[in-house]
């Protein structure tokens, strides 16, 4: 069993594609009793969320935006998200609290800082982690790995739609990809794997952070994922 591990959602995931809204009430209340039964079975747990519902960076240059406004658009876009998800998971019984690497809104967010956001995990504070980095340049998944190491977590769960784990290639257009149950980090790199930022896998491709791929189609499998069952895919450092 995980003691504390790190949730990177995609803020996708979130998303009412046939209202065509930003986020869709039954996924956010989904989500939040996911994450109140990980919560009740006694993991520790940080929350980053991606902004893709609300801004995609590759809109920036039709529009004519800067990469680093573009960016800093998208984080204020995971303040967003975290503090709904914040709230949903309040109206769970479960208590949060939404740390922003962004400057401080004193009604919405808290000033991160790995102490502060290791001390409220303790206490039993489900954390979201919000803004990225604070910095342009940098992807939600390196703001998650990097959260991730900073706050001291066994792993990083990454659901995925569609999909059960990680494949050599899109296990959706080619019927011959290949599964793999366990892959290391070096691996990741050397094949160029898209599980996520491979900037994200260069940071702990020394470090023993796992990353846990699995499908999200069943909100369950996160449960099973935290009490230690095999599915998806284990990615973790090796030769």
């Amino acid at each position: 069993m995980y003691k504390r591990v790190l949730l990177k959602l995609s803020g996708e995931a979130l998303k009412d594609e046939n209202a065509m809204q930003i986020l869709n009430v039954d996924c956010v209340d989904e989500m939040a009793k996911m994450m109140k039964a990980l919560h009740d079975k006694g993991v520790q747990l940080a929350v980053v969320i991606g902004a893709g519902n609300i801004w995609r960076g590759n809109l920036a240059g039709g529009i004519g935006i800067d990469r680093a406004p573009a960016d800093y658009m998208g984080m204020m876009g995971t303040v967003m998200n975290a503090v709904c998800m914040s709230s949903a998971l309040k109206k769970n019984g479960v208590d949060s609290i939404v740390f922003s690497a962004l400057p401080e809104i004193p009604e919405l967010t808290t000033a991160y800082s790995p102490e502060a956001a290791i001390k409220a995990m303790e206490e039993g504070k489900v954390v979201f982690l919000s803004g990225g980095t604070g910095k342009p340049f940098f992807t939600t998944d390196t703001a998650a790995t990097l959260r991730a190491l900073e706050t001291k977590c066994e792993a990083v769960f990454m659901g995925k739609n569609g999909v059960k784990g990680v494949y050599d290639k899109d296990p959706t257009k080619y019927a011959d990809a290949k599964f793999f149950p366990e892959i290391t980090y070096k691996e990741i790199l050397e094949k160029k794997l898209q599980i996520m930022d491979l900037s994200a896998v260069e940071l702990i491709k020394n470090q023993n952070l796992q990353i846990r791929v699995f499908s999200m189609s069943d909100p369950e499998n996160f449960i099973r994922v935290a009490m230690g069952e095999d599915i998806g895919t284990i990615c973790k450092k090796g030769e």
